[in-house]
């Protein structure tokens, strides 16, 4: 598979089972209704490991324009390949939230609440406080590339002679534990910004909401959508180069 076709489905698969648990705990009369944070943190931990596995051997999976820009910063991702992944990347935002609304199309027109309906697709503040929020995914997605990071070394830094197992390990459990560090992030830093850490899954699925008959959405809130596009690049590039820079 063409490394920019693996961004677009990963992306689509994470965006799609992301922000369908999201759209299941939160849309009216969904059997889910009513399930909590710790469901939505599970939900996108399940994810992004399922999309890391799905697609990592193609692309190395990185889902994210963040990991794609601190990756590229640091010198482990060409430059030349940047704009096709992110394009691939933000194509697959849009598309795996076109799903999520014909999963739960029954379910828009007997759901009043407007941000609940923009909650199924993109993230917003709890405390509506710009630099706030800026600080919580700058934060956030500074540890999503520091443990991705240590993850990789990890397996890369395996004694003479155990190179066969380090590689076993990385292909089978580091998913696994994306997803883990995923399901932390959520529960301990999420709660402040809904923890986007992810341009193309906010952005994205924002576009969607804005194109999409959805019946009483309201606003798509662009007032708020450079935060969850601009903090997490921040945030990456900060992850990476303090990664290298502190000689991990």
């Amino acid at each position: 598979m063409n490394a920019y076709v693996a961004e677009l489905v990963g992306t689509a698969i994470l965006v799609l089972l992301g922000n369908g648990i999201v759209a299941n705990v939160n849309l009216t009369k969904s059997k889910g209704n009513g399930g909590g944070w710790i469901c939505v943190a599970a939900g996108w931990a399940c994810a992004v490991a399922i999309a890391v596995y799905a697609t990592g051997r193609f692309s190395g999976a990185h889902l994210n324009p963040a990991v794609t820009l601190a990756l590229a910063s640091i010198g482990s991702f060409g430059w030349g390949q940047v704009a096709g992944y992110i394009g691939a990347q933000m194509a697959g935002g849009i598309i795996g939230a076109v799903l999520v609304y014909l999963t739960y199309f029954a379910h828009w027109g007997v759901t009043n609440d407007a941000a609940t309906k923009l909650a199924c697709f993109s993230t917003a503040p709890a405390v509506r406080r710009m630099g706030a929020a800026f600080v919580t995914e700058v934060i956030g997605t500074a540890v999503l590339l520091f443990g991705i990071l240590a993850f990789g070394k990890v397996a890369l830094g395996a004694p003479s002679g155990q190179e066969a197992w380090a590689a076993v390990v990385g292909t089978w459990f580091g998913p696994a534990l994306v997803g883990l560090l995923i399901f932390s992030i959520g529960l301990s830093l999420g709660g402040p910004s809904g923890y986007a850490i992810n341009p193309a899954r906010d952005l994205g699925p924002r576009i969607a909401h804005a194109v999409l008959p959805i019946p009483g959405k309201g606003s798509s809130d662009w007032q708020y959508s450079w935060v969850p596009v601009v903090a997490p690049i921040v945030g990456g590039i900060i992850g990476a180069q303090l990664f290298v820079l502190l000689g991990f």
